[in-house]
């Protein structure tokens, strides 16, 4: 296939060479066009839009912001695939920002990784109708990375991605907290192409490696009272269980 073109438009210089270096040598994406502020991206955007196929946005910047980028683009007719990139994870700003149909939300920091299969699913799914966020699946993947990184779990591990993806279906289907062994080990296994063993091997590593750099604090407020945090570390079910019904309950309070 040919290479996805994307167009970044964010003022953290550093930021930007470092995902044009990422995908210097990537075979599926290339950074071909980058501006570092609002009127700048826009101009970009209108005098390249036969060029590129994702544009990649930030909204806070000097000058004009995302948000800016966004009217304009509407205003203007520009026919676009978009990924708004943020620090800010508030209800409100995706509400705002979903309203411009845009087609994902991604919370800085963000892995590269995790980046270069966004801009592959947007791309790839440009022909499906309706393109705006689904505001309650992108605000649960963003709470799930970022309570996995401040428990201390690099994304780099296997067993980081076994457990996120864990913690979504418990989330979804709470039913399946009864098969964690006979139901989910074996989703989890068929989605990742690996084994049974493999995938609960990982997920124990990535709990121990948690339990050795994580937030304490963060960590008595979660497990304190389904384990105790001195003497022994949570199961893979009580670790998945756990997150899941805590952010289950964040989700019941603010009405999502």
């Amino acid at each position: 296939m040919e290479k996805i073109k994307v167009l970044m438009i964010d003022d953290n210089v550093n930021l930007v060479e470092m995902v044009k270096e990422f995908f210097k040598e990537n075979k599926n994406i290339s950074i071909s066009y980058t501006a570092h502020n609002g009127l700048e991206g826009i101009e970009v955007i209108e005098k390249q839009k036969e060029n590129y196929d994702v544009i990649l946005l930030d909204l806070i910047m000097p000058k004009k912001d995302g948000l800016y980028v966004l009217e304009e683009i509407n205003k203007r007719k520009i026919e676009c695939d978009v990924i708004v990139e943020t620090s800010y994870n508030a209800e409100d700003v995706i509400r705002q920002v979903s309203d411009y149909g845009v087609n994902y939300f991604i919370l800085k920091p963000f892995e590269l990784e995790d980046l270069e299969k966004r801009i592959i699913d947007v791309y790839n799914s440009k022909n499906k109708t309706g393109k705006n966020i689904d505001i309650k699946q992108n605000n649960l993947q963003i709470s799930i990375t970022k309570i996995l990184h401040e428990l201390g779990i690099p994304s780099h591990i296997k067993g980081y991605q076994y457990i996120r993806e864990g913690i979504g279906i418990i989330f979804e289907h709470p039913e399946t907290i009864g098969g964690i062994t006979k139901e989910l080990y074996p989703e989890l296994a068929n989605k990742f192409d690996t084994t049974v063993s493999r995938v609960e091997r990982a997920i124990r590593h990535a709990i121990e490696v948690s339990w050795n750099r994580g937030d304490w604090d963060l960590m008595e407020e979660i497990f304190g009272h389904s384990v105790d945090i001195d003497k022994a570390k949570p199961t893979n079910s009580e670790f998945i269980v756990t997150i899941a019904d805590k952010l289950r309950l964040d989700y019941h309070k603010i009405g999502c």
